[in-house]
C-alpha cells in the first residue's frame, strides 16, 4: 500500500517527479490565472462517491490552483502526542485506507499535474488543501496570518488557513470557522478574534491579493434567498444579550459589519457581486439548505473570491457553478465549487 502513498516536504508540498520553478527556466509560466475554490465537505467522501464528477469538473475548467475547505481528513500523528498538520494520518489500518483512497485520486490525471499543501485539523473536521500545477511554484507557502513570517509553519487551528505567495500577488485560502448561535467560546468569541486577526492581515499586505473560500458570512441581503427567514433565525432556549448577534449564523448584523469593514480596510472587490449585480435566483447561491425540513430551498452566498483593487483590470470572470434547491453542480457537496479568471495569462491557452 506504501507505493499510494506520496513523500512530503519540509513544508507541506507533496513531491512530484517534476516542477518548473515558476520565475525563470525554460519550462517557467507566468504566475497563476485560473482559480477555483470548493467546500468539499469531506473530500475523502468527494473522491469515493462523486470521484467522476469531480474529476470531470475540474478537467473542464483546468484551474491553475484549487483551493479546497472542509477537507476533514486527520492530522499525522498517533494519540497523544503533537500532529503534523502538513501530512495525512496514516497511524491504523483505517487511517491507512483513507490516505490512500486520496493518494490514489491525486495519483493519475488530472490531480497528478499539481503539487499538494494541507492543514489539517486533529480529527475529521475542517482543514483545508492548496493544489499547485507543477508548472507554477510558490515563492513562499504559508499556514497563519498572525506572524507575518517568523512562523509560518505553524499551522492555524483546525487547519483553516493556506497562505501562498507568487511573484504578483499573495494567495489566501481561509474556511472561516462557524459564527454559532451563542455568546460563548466556540461561537461569537471566536468569530470575533477570527475576524479581528483577519482585519489586521489584509491591513498590512504588501501585494495584491487574492483571498477564497468558505468565508462563512452573507454580506447583504441580495446574498441569499429568505432575508426575513435568515434574520430573524433562533435557538430554541437561547437570545444573544446583543440583538445585532442574533440570526443566522453567516447572516449576523454583527458579522456583517464586520465583513465590510475587512473589505474596506484591505481595499478588496467582491469578484462575483462586481460582475452580477442582480441576485440570480436560480444560481447565485453558493451554500444550500437540507432538501428536507425548513431549510429546503434557503440558500446562502458564503463562499468568494475576493481581489485587491489593483487586481481589478484583470478580472475577466468569476462564476458559481451551482444551482437550484436539487444541489445541482455541488459535485456531492452541501456548498458548489467557484471559479475566478484573471487576464493575461502567460502559461498556455485555454480554450
Amino acid at each position: 500500500m506504501k507505493r499510494f502513498f506520496q513523500p512530503v516536504e519540509r513544508d507541506g508540498a507533496s513531491k512530484k517527479p517534476s516542477i518548473a520553478i515558476a520565475n525563470g527556466g525554460e519550462n517557467a509560466c507566468a504566475d497563476p490565472s485560473r482559480f477555483m475554490s470548493w467546500n468539499a465537505n469531506s473530500l475523502l467522501l468527494r473522491f469515493k462517491n462523486n470521484r467522476e464528477e469531480v474529476m470531470s469538473f475540474i478537467r473542464g475548467f483546468d484551474p491553475d490552483v484549487i483551493c479546497i475547505q472542509e477537507v476533514r481528513l486527520p492530522a499525522a500523528g498517533f494519540k497523544g502526542e503533537k500532529k503534523n498538520p502538513g501530512e495525512i494520518k496514516d497511524d491504523s489500518a483505517a487511517a491507512r485506507n483513507d490516505k490512500q483512497a486520496v493518494m490514489r485520486v491525486l495519483s493519475v490525471s488530472p490531480m497528478a499535474d499539481y503539487s499538494v499543501w494541507w492543514s489539517l485539523g486533529e480529527n475529521k473536521y475542517a482543514g483545508t488543501a492548496l493544489f499547485v500545477k507543477n508548472c507554477f511554484k510558490p515563492v513562499s507557502v504559508a499556514f497563519n496570518i498572525d506572524n507575518k513570517g517568523k512562523d509560518a509553519q505553524r499551522h492555524e487551528i483546525d487547519g483553516r488557513i493556506i497562505l501562498a505567495e507568487f511573484g504578483s500577488f499573495t494567495l489566501l485560502n481561509t474556511y472561516a470557522p462557524n459564527n454559532g448561535w451563542k455568546e460563548e467560546e466556540n461561537g461569537f468569541v471566536r468569530r470575533r478574534a477570527w475576524d479581528k486577526k483577519v482585519l489586521e492581515f489584509v491591513s498590512s499586505c504588501s501585494k495584491p491579493l487574492i483571498w477564497c473560500g468558505d468565508l462563512n458570512v452573507s454580506h447583504q441581503e441580495i446574498d441569499v434567498t429568505h432575508p426575513e427567514f435568515f434574520a430573524n433565525a433562533t435557538q430554541p432556549g437561547y437570545t444573544p444579550p446583543n440583538k445585532e448577534d442574533a440570526g443566522q449564523p453567516g447572516f449576523t448584523l454583527n458579522e456583517r459589519a464586520r465583513f465590510s469593514a475587512i473589505l474596506n480596510r484591505g481595499n478588496l472587490v467582491d469578484t462575483y457581486r462586481h460582475l452580477h449585480e442582480k441576485q440570480d435566483l436560480e444560481a447565485g447561491f453558493t451554500w444550500s439548505g437540507n432538501p428536507v425540513g425548513k431549510y429546503r430551498g434557503k440558500r446562502m452566498r458564503i463562499d468568494y473570491f475576493l481581489i485587491s483593487k489593483a487586481l481589478l483590470p484583470r478580472l475577466a470572470s468569476s462564476k458559481i457553478h451551482g444551482r437550484g434547491i436539487e444541489l445541482e453542480g455541488f459535485l456531492g457537496s452541501d456548498h458548489c465549487p467557484l471559479t475566478m479568471e484573471l487576464k493575461n495569462q502567460a502559461c498556455q491557452n485555454h480554450d
